[in-house]
């Protein structure tokens, strides 16, 4: 089994980041509808959407939502807030899900790097173009791995309730790694995250192969420029040519 599907799809994955506020991905949703032209009433596709807050959020603005996971339980969980307009289904976003049917994909909070083979990491952005219609738009957003990697903390302990989460993390054959451990039940857990060294460059590379033309980017969650150096995140928008 792969490292996302065992660990997503893990309790203990939903309470090491219970922080992750709907207030907050609230907030950053309505700053990418403000800054980006997605039409009243448009059908946006949100991959990777874990237990929904995002397209929860993109629901309440006036969009068409579907939502697409493959953990399992985040899907379960999120079909509770299910409507006219917001759906929820488990699927592999190298998967293409309904040809030239959305308007407006977002693939958000790094949820995309995965994988070992570069070609994987291709078959995604291509599945997101098959799954947009002509002159439709993607958001990625990922971290911005220069500043990630220069600000990288190799220990640190997380409380949650009664767990303690030990972590630490290294760059490893053009990964970020990040090891998590822990103790539960008497027993001792062990999982890991690994996201993909990718810069601005190759994810141009990128689009131009799956026919996306890189339009802006930005470095943060309040839609500031990105700056390499200094810039936490890497949120590209490009437009299917």
């Amino acid at each position: 089994m792969n490292w996302f599907e065992e660990w997503f799809d893990s309790p203990y994955y939903h309470l090491l980041y219970r922080d992750r506020s709907v207030k907050e991905a609230e907030n950053f949703i309505r700053k990418i509808s403000n800054a980006l032209p997605i039409h009243q009433g448009a059908k946006i596709l949100d991959a990777a959407c874990g237990k929904g807050r995002h397209s929860r959020t993109l629901a309440k603005l006036g969009f068409d939502v579907t939502g697409i996971d493959l953990s399992k339980n985040s899907i379960a969980f999120a079909k509770q807030f299910e409507n006219e307009h917001l759906h929820f289904a488990i699927h592999d976003i190298r998967q293409i899900y309904g040809i030239k049917q959305f308007d407006f994909v977002v693939n958000l909070f790094s949820s995309f790097g995965y994988f070992e083979d570069n070609s994987e990491d291709l078959k995604v952005i291509k599945a997101f173009s098959g799954i947009l219609k002509p002159g439709g738009s993607l958001m990625l957003d990922y971290i911005n791995c220069e500043w990630a990697i220069k600000n990288m903390k190799p220990r640190e302990i997380i409380q949650r309730s009664e767990l303690q989460f030990h972590i630490q993390k290294k760059m490893e054959a053009g990964f970020v790694v990040k090891s998590i451990d822990f103790l539960a039940d008497n027993e001792n857990h062990h999982y890991q995250e690994r996201l993909k060294v990718i810069n601005l460059n190759r994810f141009e590379e990128m689009f131009t192969q799956a026919g996306f033309h890189l339009q802006q980017t930005f470095g943060d969650y309040e839609l500031n420029k990105f700056i390499p150096s200094h810039s936490p995140r890497l949120i590209l928008v490009a437009q299917k040519i």
